[in-house]
């Protein structure tokens, strides 16, 4: 009998899926890759002859991870990043399914490229991946890509990836179209001329360092222009990562007025702020930059409230020889898809975000976002789900890191809450203490 087929029996688990409300000790039952059963009311049912059984107690079991901002090498950037090392990287962070951003060489912004992805995905990856179509072609801001053929293809989501389109004309038409093939315009809201050579958060402490700055209007100005636009055209919009308290706001109000409207926000900018850049730590140059603890507090809020839908990864991986630079000429982003939930599970242990909630924003909110249907553990659907000891502690060393690259801001960080196991469509692709390929 294959792995897949075989059934699953998962006993004294805690079971947490937002998907349906439910918070409670019980079993879950996987059949042929499916959820047959996932709640208190399969708890002590038995299990049937040959069934392979785990006694989980003290454990949790979550839907699988739905990252919505991975950005990976292939094609183009390898040495970076593979779909296949990513993809094991996500299996160890308990990441079952990423939207994987545009941003490769060349750049994928046509039905040609959509469909390499998907196929390559199929062939190599351990989780699934999604490929997310460019806004515009070569990502230069120009000229509108093929959003119908790629739509059709499966593709469901469009962005222009790290960069942002400054041309509002651009910008409505763009919208017009995704909004009529049903498309989410997602988008980095970043004006680089605001920006210019800032590196860092704009403030005191860049002069301290004396390091040119990024002021909160760079965010915000932008984010501001597209969600006026997206109440013209009537489009769903997302912003993909904000920052700072006004955005939080900015974004309360168009919620409130109406309009498919949500945003993501960085697992960085939940968890770190400027003061981590400390004596110029090149891991720590992102994008969006770290800002003030003010701006981390607000973007703790505005998730535990639901202002911000989802939280990401951001995923970025550079070489070594990317950040051995001076701060202001390293490369920008950081590895994420194993410290994601990690990271995320110190607001829990804080108080800060309730878990429930917490664990909605990296499951079933980012896949309603995204139109895929995961993030949950409703019988009858596919059996993508993680196991997880919540008060594990561990640190995050080297020696654990799955991704080809090593540019994380948490090296050597303290967590509590490990990742035990990762099932995919009902096949294990991550136990804890099983040493398999990364590259």
């Amino acid at each position: 009998m294959s792995e897949t087929s075989r059934t699953l029996v998962i006993e004294n688990a805690r079971i947490l899926d937002p998907s349906r409300s439910v918070d409670e000790i019980g079993t879950v039952i996987v059949e042929d890759g499916l959820i047959a059963a996932a709640g208190a009311n399969a708890l002590n049912q038995g299990a049937p002859e040959g069934a392979e059984r785990i006694d989980a107690s003290g454990l949790a079991v979550l839907p699988g991870l739905v990252d919505a901002q991975v950005f990976i090498g292939e094609p183009g950037g390898e040495h970076r990043e593979t779909i296949r090392s990513a993809s094991r990287a996500a299996a160890a962070g308990g990441v079952t399914s990423l939207l994987m951003m545009p941003d490769t060489n060349p750049v994928i912004d046509s039905l040609a490229l959509a469909e390499f992805v998907m196929r390559t995905a199929r062939e190599t990856a351990v989780v699934n991946v999604h490929p997310a179509g460019a806004l515009t072609r070569g990502l230069a801001s120009e000229e509108m890509t093929e959003i119908g053929l790629m739509s059709e293809a499966g593709v469901t989501v469009f962005t222009n990836g790290r960069n942002t389109i400054s041309n509002p004309a651009l910008i409505r038409r763009i919208m017009t179209y995704a909004r009529d093939y049903g498309a989410l315009f997602m988008h980095e809201t970043q004006d680089a001329r605001l920006t210019g050579s800032g590196v860092m958060n704009e403030g005191l402490f860049a002069s301290w360092l004396g390091l040119s700055g990024i002021p909160r209007e760079a965010e915000i100005i932008p984010l501001e222009r597209d969600l006026r636009l997206a109440a013209l055209t009537g489009c769903r919009y997302h912003a993909s990562k904000v920052s700072v308290a006004t955005s939080a706001e900015v974004i309360r109000s168009a919620k409130a007025r109406g309009g498919a409207i949500s945003a993501g926000v960085s697992i960085n900018n939940l968890s770190l702020n400027e003061n981590d850049v400390g004596e110029y730590r090149t891991f720590f140059r992102l994008s969006p930059p770290l800002r003030s603890e003010d701006d981390r507090r607000a973007m703790v809020e505005a998730l535990a409230d639901g202002t911000l839908d989802v939280v990401v990864s951001a995923h970025d991986p550079q070489d070594v020889d990317g950040k051995r630079h001076p701060f202001s000429e390293a490369e920008v982003g950081a590895i994420g898809l194993e410290t994601l939930l990690p990271a995320a599970l110190r607001l829990h242990h804080s108080g800060d975000v309730p878990l429930p909630r917490l664990i909605e924003a990296m499951t079933s909110a980012p896949a309603r976002l995204l139109q895929i249907d995961r993030g949950t553990l409703r019988p009858g659907k596919t059996a993508d789900l993680v196991l997880v000891d919540l008060d594990a502690p561990f640190v995050f060393s080297e020696k654990r890191i799955h991704s080809r690259s090593k540019n994380t801001p948490f090296e050597n960080a303290r967590f509590q809450g490990k990742v035990m196991r990762t099932l995919v469509s009902g096949r294990t692709v991550y136990a804890e203490g099983e040493q398999g390929e990364s590259a």
